[in-house]
Order: C-alpha cells, then structure tokens, then sequence
C-alpha cells in the first residue's frame, strides 16, 4: 500500500472526503482560478502576504551565505552533493547495532528473531546529542515496506505472528551511539547508549488524559500504561536534552476482525476503520478493534525519550495533543516558558502551539513542562495577521482530558484555520520567526477535510488543487514565542515555471533551477540558513517536468534565495537531518528508496542514514 498510495490517499480511499462548494463559490463571484491566482501573486492575500518574496536586490547581496555551488536536478539512483562535498552512509536498514544481531541478508533482509537488535526501516526524523563527548544519535523508523520485508511469494501480506513482529520491531525509534573513523561515520556497536524503541516498548501515559476511560483497555485498565508508539515521523528536541518522537499515520495500523463491528463516532475524524494497512488486527488483538476499541485512542502523540538512559521508559506526553502529529519544534518564550510548534500532516487540518505552565530552568525538574501548559491553533487572516485560540474547555464544551484525546474535534470547533497539510516547522535560532512546511494539499478549494470543516482558498494556502506546497512564516507579536497574536507571509510558494506561468509556476524567489515540490523536512542551521527536504511527486513529467528526484535545498530568510544541495535516489523521500557537534558533518535520512540503494549491487533498497562532510574538513554550518 505504501508504494502505492500516501497514507493520505488511502484514508480517503477507504473514506471519501465530502465534496465542497467553496471554490464553486469563488468562481461564481467573477474570479476565474487563473485570474484570481495570478492577481494574489501579483497583490498578495492581503498587502503583506508576500512581502517577504520581494527584496529587490536583497538575494545579490546574501550570496556569501551559500558556501556551495547549487546542483541540477538529478532523475538516478544515488545522492548527490556539490563540488567539495562527500557523502558516506552511515547506516542502513538491517546494520547491526549490537554483536548478536541477526545478519542481513542482501535478498531477503532481516529475520523476526532479533528485528529489535537492528537499525530499522524507513529513517524520518532525527536529533544528535552530544552526551560526555559521546555522539548520540536518536532517528525515527516511520513505517515498513511490507514487500521487502516481508517473503516474496506472500505477496505483502503478514501470515503469523511472527511477521507481525517483524513488522512491529522494524518501526519505531532508534537509539545508537556513531563514531568518525578513517573512514568515515559508523554505528558504535553495543554502546550503552544504543537502544530500539519499537511496536511493543512499554511506555508511560502523562498529562490531561493520563487515565481517562477513552484510555483504558483489559490489558491496562488505569490507562497510564501502553505499549509502542507508531508510524514515527518527524521529532524535536527539549532545552533539557531529551529527544521527542512525533505519531502521525498511527490510524492505519488498527483493523477489525469482524468487519461489521460498531466503531465510535470520533474515530472518523481519524481515519480510523475496519480495514488496516498491515493486518496486525489478525495475529495481535491488541490492533482489533472488534476487541480493544480504546486502543487507538493511546496513539497519536508526542513520545519523550531519554537518550542518555537506556534503561528508561519513554513518556508519551497527552498535553500536546493527539493528531497526525508530523514534528515537534522547541523553542523557549520571553519568560522562559517552553513553546512546542507542532503540525497535523493531514489535508486540511490544523497547525498548534502548547506553552508550558512551568519556567524551564537548567539543572531544574523538567517532568512537569510537557504535562501543564495550554495547547493553541493558529487561526491566520487574510491581511497577514493570525492568532493563537486556546483550546480550553470554555472554548470548546470539551473537557481538558477531551481536548487532548480528541484534539483536531477541539480546533474544528473554534474554527481553525485549515491548511496544506502542516508538516516540519522549524524555529530561527537567529532571529524570532517560525516556518512551516505546508507540503500541498489537491483537495484545497474541491473538498472540506475530515471533520466536514471547509477548505477555502487565500489566506496561507493560496492556490487550489496546490500540488506543489509553500512555506509559512510567522512573527510572534512583541518578539515573544508565547504571544497570543502574529504576523504572517510566504517564505515561498513551490512551483513550476518550465510548465505555468500563473501562481503554479511559485512565487519570485523560484526559478527554472531551484524548483521543487512538496517542501516536508525542515531545520535551521545554527547561522539562521533553512534546510528544506522534498517528499513529493518524482515523475519528472507533466506538473512536475524538470523537477527530478526528491531533494534538499538551503534558503535564505533574509534574502529569499533557494539554493539545491543534494538530490536523493529515484522513489526516495530525502527527510531527517542533524548535524556532529563540530558542524562538519550534516547526517541526513533517505527514505524508501528504489533500485538498490545504497549497496548499487543488486539486493533490496535500503533505507539509509548518510553523512555529508566537506573534503577540506571545514565546518558545514
């Protein structure tokens, strides 16, 4: 199903998204897609909606910025990285991350026996921590491919238990200590620190909803306790060195048993239903809802995780909302507060923001800074402005416990503003601004989301049927990340010039060689430059002609400019980055990759963690 559809696609396969009238309304009023396009292009949403993409001569002047000379597009199947730069893998689905782990087998990859003992599947998020000079690193495994995991002649279909666990042990987080050798990065095999957080990991329930009934199952009945955490997205990291790991798509891992089981009603805003993509309802009844209907209801949250303890329990922290949460950006308020920007990565839904009760203080507890805060949706306005609603019980009728369970429910009703599918947003350590990567939405202005909300074009989501993305930015009022209220513009709109010469071909600052589509991943450097990785359309034909393989590329935000960097193989989504603690090392993740990436002599695709280095040994950022 993965190679087939997005998991977007296959929610709406199985439930259909309600048509809309909105854009039929825009039209009707004299406004043609093409001429109400290109005038927001020409005039903004509002006079300050792209303001940021019109500086002049503002891009002559960042050129020393970029200390690489940017790359064309590629359509092969390998990375590459600009003169004077090298990549290495680093790790690869099935490398060994203690001495008894099973040994991969180049035509049919790991065994269930010893799964857990591997460097998993599919890398997407990730952090490094320097822990007593120890390189640390913390990466999501976000989901599997089932026909390569799984034996060829079962045609992608698990047939016992043990291929549950093999699926369930190949997903999840890992936990592994790299080193720098001779030649080059390398996974420390049983380091202290190296650990697998899986499927089937006990973990702690915190915050709101910690024990309420929606959370409780046979197996658990206080609902404080849960076992896993599913499809890992994208990730953060706290000012008190902890790593946090994102649940996005962990509706379609639930299935029924019996088909005409009765499901509550809540379970449609989540795409939660009788069919599953994996089949585990089959073999383990903790994923049949016809048994453990609570069940998905422990799933969708932000887990913490203690990279500098192996032996503790990760805490899945309720306060920041239960969603299709894609990452989780930290950053601190004026006062000290902690601030957690977070996305829902689904079509039409909603972008928050949770602000701690509690000061974080170095040396101080940190137990309590996830678990009592308020949790806010951004509500933008045509004329640039927005703010942050808080989701309380007096807004809503919801309880607190309520609002955390059910949290997209929650920002329906104080009428969000619904967006292009809010993936990666990334903090400015240099100046105070967030982004957000609105990757595309097709259904902007043709249907309304899950929930029934509508999906009406302007504001930040600009175009219909937008399959190409931008990216949002936002200026806190008073320079204050805890402030109710902001500005906003476009720090870019995606496009293709080579093939429209509307708003689709994107805003000013692309052109024929910087295009791309589906911005995802996102991360500052530590000069304030943007790192922006693709997770779109591969095709290189029609919409999408001359723009190659998925990619990552740098901006600018003082200037605009977008430069390419590196390209992934062909079928690969480029997501995931960190960087060594010295700045000469950039670790970026290549996800489902086609052909046989990386060993390129023959056997199975592999994901693969790579690192990225100058020859000079100069620092990269």
């Amino acid at each position: 199903m993965t190679d087939r559809f997005s998991f977007d696609d296959f929610d709406e396969a199985r439930s259909p998204r309600a048509e809309t009238t909105d854009f039929d309304r825009i039209v009707a009023s004299g406004l043609s897609r093409r001429g109400f396009l290109t005038g927001l292009v020409a005039f903004g949403s509002g006079a300050s909606v792209m303001g940021s993409l019109l500086r002049g001569t503002a891009a002559e002047a960042a050129t020393a910025r970029f200390a690489f000379t940017p790359i064309p597009v590629a359509t092969d199947g390998t990375v590459h990285v600009p003169e004077g730069y090298e990549w290495k893998p680093v790790a690869r689905w099935g490398d060994a991350l203690f001495s008894d782990a099973p040994a991969y087998d180049a035509a049919k990859g790991v065994p269930s026996q010893g799964a857990d003992r591997v460097f998993g599947e599919n890398t997407d998020g990730m952090e490094l921590f320097n822990i007593g000079g120890h390189q640390v690193i913390a990466v999501n495994h976000e989901y599997v491919n089932p026909e390569i995991n799984l034996p060829a002649e079962q045609e992608e279909k698990v047939k016992s238990e043990a291929d549950v666990r093999l699926l369930q042990n190949l997903q999840g987080v890992t936990v592994m200590e790299v080193a720098e050798g001779p030649d080059g990065w390398a996974i420390v095999p049983d380091s202290p620190f190296n650990r697998r957080i899986t499927h089937l990991t006990p973990m702690r329930l915190s915050g709101p909803a910690a024990g309420h009934e929606l959370l409780r199952t046979p197996a658990d009945p206080a609902g404080t306790e849960v076992l896993g955490t599913l499809n890992n997205c994208g990730a953060g990291k706290t000012p008190w060195g902890t790593y946090l790991t994102c649940e996005e798509n962990f509706n379609g891992y639930f299935g029924a048993t019996d088909v005409g089981a009765k499901l509550p009603e809540a379970f449609a805003r989540y795409g939660i239903e009788a069919e599953s993509v994996y089949g585990y309802e089959q073999f383990d009844p903790r994923f049949d809802l016809a048994k453990n209907v609570n069940e998905p209801n422990r799933f969708g949250y932000v887990v913490e995780i203690d990279p500098a303890d192996a032996t503790s329990k990760p805490v899945k922290r309720t306060a920041l909302g239960r969603f299709k949460h894609e990452n989780a950006a930290c950053t601190l308020a004026r006062d000290g507060r902690v601030v957690v920007y977070l996305g829902d990565d689904e079509r039409g839904e909603f972008l928050y923001k949770f602000v701690s009760t509690g000061v974080y203080a170095p040396g101080a507890p940190t137990d309590a800074l996830l678990d009592e805060g308020q949790l806010y949706v951004a509500k933008f306005a045509e004329d640039g402005t927005g703010k942050w609603l808080a989701l309380t019980p007096e807004a809503t009728g919801m309880t607190a416990a309520e609002i955390c369970i059910h949290t997209r429910q929650a920002g329906s009703k104080v009428g969000a503003t619904t967006m292009d599918r809010p993936e990666w947003v990334a903090v400015n350590p240099r100046a105070i601004e967030a982004y957000c990567a609105l990757t595309n939405n097709k259904n902007r202005g043709m249907k309304s989301n899950a929930g029934g909300d509508e999906t009406p074009v302007g504001g930040p989501n600009p175009r219909a049927e937008n399959h190409y993305g931008q990216i949002v930015r936002w200026y806190p009022a008073d320079e204050d990340h805890a402030a109710d209220s902001f500005r906003w513009d476009l720090f870019v709109m995606a496009g293709n010039p080579g093939v429209h010469k509307d708003a689709y071909a994107g805003s000013s600052n692309i052109n024929a060689g910087n295009m791309f589509n589906s911005p995802d991943g996102m991360m500052f450097d530590q000069t304030g430059m943007l790192w922006i990785q693709t997770d779109g359309e591969d095709s290189n034909e029609g919409d999408f002609a001359g723009q190659g393989n998925n990619q990552m590329l740098v901006g600018d935000p003082a200037s605009g400019r977008i430069e390419r960097f590196l390209t992934g193989p062909k079928g690969s989504e480029v997501t995931g980055m960190t960087f060594s603690s010295d700045r000469r090392t950039v670790f970026v993740g290549i996800q489902h990759p086609g052909g046989d990436f990386p060993d390129m002599a023959g056997g199975l695709p592999r994901s693969t963690l790579i690192a990225i280095r100058r020859t000079d040994g100069a620092t990269l950022a």
